[in-house]
């Protein structure tokens, strides 16, 4: 209307669109006045870009509060769907390595208790698929329950069991736990081997296992390879299978120092491991 009032009466415009005088000018006002969100626009938009775009808005209210805004998760949702801002689709299909009994199966001694209020006590491992045009890569991580940051991880081409062992020797190290370590997996035919149960034993760890084909008795470490492949891999192509490894290895790093979770109070893993041990 405002490049039309050059040409034609504003009255008759304002008939023509049906619309008041003082209706006009109260939205003439509210165009001329600063916007009064500009500035936590300006943190979103930040929070959101550093994310590599992959945080949601209750992400976003996270690292919003750890930088100090007093602001409610309502805002900042209805901000970021202005600004155009949204994550990305969670992927559904997921990578089976269970390939029937191969060995002894262990009792599911995790029985769904997530929670852990003490490092070094639970891990929990899997392994996840990823298909592109030049081929395929694999990836074995041990995650700790307590902190939920993934401690050590181990990519392949094939998902062999020297490829699932070097990731949990890695988080092992050369420590002996005394049994006060649960390590548990679902029932793929690398943790069903004699290797894995070995080192298991060699640093006095427990092994526990999901029940056949239940995906929630390991449901965190599902978890992270949903965010893993909405966040990183899902939608996006890479020139080889290098390219691919790297990126896999930087959002590890980002996931571990970076991403805020809301089961760990907002903060990251990190965060909340150096938090929790300093208290």
């Amino acid at each position: 209307m405002l490049t039309l009032k050059s040409e034609h009466d504003l009255i008759d415009l304002l008939a023509v669109a049906g619309l008041a005088k003082s209706t006009y000018y109260y939205h003439l006002k509210r165009l001329e006045q600063p916007d009064p969100h500009a500035e936590l626009k300006a943190a979103i938009t930040e929070s959101f870009e550093n994310s590599k775009r992959r945080y949601g808005y209750r992400k976003v209210h996270m690292d919003l509060r750890a930088q100090g805004w007093n602001v409610g998760r309502k805002l900042v949702r209805k901000l970021m769907r202005l600004l155009g801002f949204q994550s990305k689709a969670r992927p559904k299909r997921r990578y089976n390595s269970y390939q029937g009994e191969q060995g002894k199966i262990a009792e599911n001694l995790l029985a769904r208790h997530f929670d852990v209020d003490t490092p070094d006590t639970v891990y929990v491992s899997d392994v996840t698929e990823f298909r592109v045009e030049q081929g395929k890569l694999y990836l074995s991580p041990i995650m700790d329950l307590f902190d939920h940051s993934i401690l050590s991880f181990t990519l392949a081409s094939s998902p062999t069991t020297a490829f699932t062992n070097g990731s949990l020797a890695q988080a092992l190290g050369s420590r002996d736990f005394g049994k006060k370590l649960l390590v548990h997996t679902d029932q793929g035919v690398q943790y069903q081997h004699q290797s894995w149960k070995n080192l298991l034993e060699e640093h006095g760890a427990v092994q526990s296992m999901s029940r056949k084909g239940n995906c929630y008795d390991n449901a965190v470490m599902e978890n992270f390879f949903g965010h893993l492949k909405s966040e990183m891999f899902h939608g996006e192509r890479f020139r080889d299978l290098e390219e691919l490894k790297a990126e896999i290895e930087a959002y590890i790093d980002w996931y571990n120092t970076n991403r805020r979770q809301g089961r760990l109070k907002g903060m990251t893993p990190m965060e909340y491991r150096c938090h929790t041990l300093a208290a």
